[in-house]
């Protein structure tokens, strides 16, 4: 049994790790236990109340009003693990100074990014975006229709990226991507990479986003993009999706080829 002496001794640097790892631990309860809870008790998904507040609040055909409306539920009810508004401007300003035809998405979740990117698309553009949770497609779907985009602008996929990627072109008619947002598993991120190398999916000069390389990180991704000769790389760094304390960044790769 521990002695009162010795556990009154770990008490300051039990209270410097609270203190420390604080908003961390908000972030726990925010994102996994409140909303692993309220699953229990109501027997609805976080993403579908999560929808059920668009509906109410919303402006149905206003992709704009659809994001706005999003961040007050991430803000003032349960967090979604969406771009969300900070990073989301990055992305805002990298799609609208690429202009680019033909984006895919990997990682619709709720389509959060969906939106965000089919509302900067050019005239004529198409939006591929792969949804890799059947129940998370069915919100999807119908976030982006109330949002006002048709099958022509934006066509939902459902599948692991791993079966989706080969069969883009032949299935989807996806020559070459211009522009690609990674926002879905993190452990994914570089198997995904080098699978649209591998089946030539990267128009040259192509642009390669990817959300959250610095929390919860993906260091494989970035070593890769980094050293392999193939991207010219940086980080922008900001902050998680609504949680402002914890720092957090989106990476821009630009597809050069091989050299």
């Amino acid at each position: 049994m521990v002695s009162p002496a010795i556990a009154l001794a770990f008490l300051p640097f039990l209270i410097t790790l609270l203190i420390r790892y604080r908003h961390y631990l908000v972030l726990l309860y925010r994102a996994v236990l409140a909303g692993w809870l309220r699953d229990r008790l109501t027997g609805i998904s976080r993403e579908q109340r999560a929808f059920q507040y668009l509906l109410a609040h919303a402006i149905p055909g206003d992709p704009r009003h659809v994001l706005q409306t999003f961040d007050q539920w991430s803000y003032r009810c349960e967090h979604l693990s969406s771009v969300g508004p900070v990073k989301g401007r990055i992305v805002e300003r990298l799609l609208q100074e690429r202009a680019p035809m033909r984006v895919l998405e990997l990682g619709t979740y709720c389509g959060y990014g969906t939106v965000l990117l089919a509302q900067g698309l050019p005239p004529s553009a198409r939006l591929y975006t792969v949804a890799v949770d059947p129940r998370h497609a069915a919100v999807a779907e119908k976030v982006i229709r109330l949002a006002g985009f048709d099958e022509q602008t934006v066509e939902l996929i459902v599948g692991p990226t791993e079966e989706v990627i080969p069969q883009l072109r032949e299935k989807h008619g996806l020559l070459k991507a211009d522009f690609v947002f990674m926002d879905h598993w993190k452990r994914c991120y570089l198997r995904d990479l080098r699978l649209l190398e591998s089946h030539q999916l990267l128009a040259e000069g192509a642009t390669v986003l990817a959300d959250n390389v610095l929390f919860p990180g993906a260091p494989h991704f970035l070593q890769y993009a980094k050293t392999c000769g193939k991207y010219r790389c940086k980080v922008h760094r900001a902050s998680l999706e609504y949680c402002r304390a914890i720092p957090d960044g989106v990476a821009e790769l630009c597809y050069v080829g091989n050299r």
